[in-house]
């Protein structure tokens, strides 16, 4: 396993210091995993979009089509309350 080594102010450490009990190295692995999974994400999104012939009209239409329709169903659920 490789190794990172991260810089931290001395306020910083003094604070970390306080929360001994904290694994601090594994809770960075995971939230640095986490975030290379969002960007990972957000990369393929971004492929799949460069594809889409969907304008922002069309997406805007869509959306307010959405809102109608979850609106009128919304509004029948509490009218059989």
């Amino acid at each position: 396993m490789g190794t990172t080594t991260l810089t931290l102010s001395n306020k910083t450490k003094e604070e970390l210091k306080r929360f001994s009990w904290i694994n601090w190295s594994e809770l960075a692995r995971i939230e640095i995993l986490k975030e290379a999974k969002r960007q990972q994400t957000f990369e393929e999104v971004e492929k799949i979009l460069k594809k889409s012939k969907l304008t922002e009209e069309h997406a805007q239409q869509l959306a307010d089509e959405t809102s109608r329709a979850l609106a009128k169903r919304y509004k029948k659920m509490l009218e059989k309350k």
